[in-house]
């Protein structure tokens, strides 16, 4: 598979992901964030490790713990309790921040060169989204603020720790997206009983979305993305995140009715610049040549441009 297909491929995950507040705010019952997140996680998780039958060998059991609460654990109720504070413009501008973490995060555990591209690039994605998502009436709550901070970071250091570790030799992608949903999913739940409970009711409707969370937005979803951060860059991975609150807003647009004004088709076209750019690292002098790829991921998407 080709670098262009396994980018393409990954997408579909933030893609997916992009429906999430469309499927919260119609289908499932109001007031029961964490238990969404719960659904999405556990069920989906162990129907995995049930399919490949493939359980975390060594210091996979507490990696899988330790990337499971990162990537899921800690990042879902982080993002609720960012999206129930903020207006939900700041909060997907907050999430937006990731490439920017990643960009940052690569040179302390990948030792990669600090890049200007990928930093230039990551604040134009941000911007992007910023002009797609906010409003003029949003308003600042400092609690809100912190946790979508906290939230971007988590699954920034989630994203470079799965790249830095890989996964172990003969284990399906499935696999681990099974480990760290199941992880992610037996941290929510203490939690979620705790602070939330159980909904009264749950009718067909939300059978319905609950299912879609979990088999689309978590075991297809994850499964896809940490099979493309095996394959590709990480910063690249992390960019193509900003797909996620750009879907959002376009079903919010073609389903909901939302107009979407001058500035935001400004946002959306700078998001996807910033996208793309993501996916291609200028080429830079070295000693021993006349030039030397800044990734390997640019030798294939230049070798497609030329």
């Amino acid at each position: 598979m080709n670098r262009i297909q396994t980018t393409l491929i990954t997408a579909i995950a933030p893609v997916v992901w992009g429906t999430t507040y469309l499927v919260t705010s119609e289908l499932l019952p109001t007031g029961h964030p964490l238990f969404a997140a719960l659904m999405r996680a556990l069920p989906a998780g162990i129907l995995a490790i049930a399919w490949t039958r493939a359980l975390p060998q060594g210091s996979w059991w507490w990696r899988a713990a330790v990337l499971g609460i990162l990537n899921i654990g800690a990042f879902f109720p982080l993002l609720f309790i960012s999206a129930y504070r903020l207006p939900g413009g700041i909060a997907a501008t907050l999430g937006a921040a990731q490439p920017l973490i990643v960009a940052f995060l690569v040179v302390w555990v990948l030792r990669e060169r600090l890049s200007a591209w990928r930093l230039l690039w990551g604040a134009v994605g941000m911007v992007g989204v910023a002009l797609v998502v906010l409003r003029s009436t949003a308003v600042l709550d400092t609690i809100g603020l912190v946790a979508g901070l906290l939230g971007a970071v988590s699954m920034a250091c989630g994203v470079t720790l799965t790249k830095k570790w890989g996964r172990p030799a003969g284990v399906p992608a499935l696999s681990l997206a099974g480990w760290q949903l199941t992880a992610g999913g037996l941290f929510l739940l203490p939690i979620t009983l705790l602070f939330e409970g159980i909904p009264n009711h749950l009718g067909l409707t939300a059978l319905a979305g609950y299912l879609w969370l979990g088999l689309a937005g978590g075991l297809l979803s994850y499964t896809l993305w940490f099979t493309g951060v095996g394959k590709l860059p990480v910063a690249s991975v992390a960019a193509l995140g900003l797909l996620s609150p750009l879907v959002a807003a376009s079903l919010g647009a073609l389903i909901l009715g939302q107009d979407l004004e001058a500035w935001q088709w400004v946002g959306f076209g700078l998001a996807l610049v910033a996208i793309f750019a993501g996916q291609v690292a200028p080429r830079r002098r070295t000693s021993d040549g006349p030039c030397a790829d800044n990734d390997d991921s640019s030798r294939a998407v230049t070798k497609v441009l030329s």
